[in-house]
């Protein structure tokens, strides 16, 4: 997937995964109980810092601190930017 977004410096634009619709014992869990994503897939990767190359690739599927980033709607999609930093782990 391609967006028309560049992020600057250290900054990654994600993907977040869809949230759990049922529980393993098919319970349907309602929108208001739905915890926030904290895994996705890498849309866009900026340049890096002067000493710091980028690490993550667009497509990587990374996981993320469930505070980390600034959710972002762009073209009918939700997205989050956050520094390559906030990152924890690549899948």
């Amino acid at each position: 997937m391609s967006v028309n977004i560049k992020p600057l410096a250290d900054r990654v634009v994600v993907e977040p995964a869809a949230a759990e619709e049922t529980t393993a014992s098919g319970i349907i869990i309602p929108d208001t109980a739905k915890e926030k994503p904290q895994r996705g897939t890498v849309v866009a990767v900026g340049d890096g810092k002067k000493d710091e190359p980028m690490t993550v690739k667009v497509g990587d599927t990374v996981l993320y601190g469930k505070y980390s980033g600034t959710e972002l709607s762009l073209e009918d999609s939700e997205y989050m930017i956050m520094r390559e930093s906030d990152i924890l782990a690549v899948l």
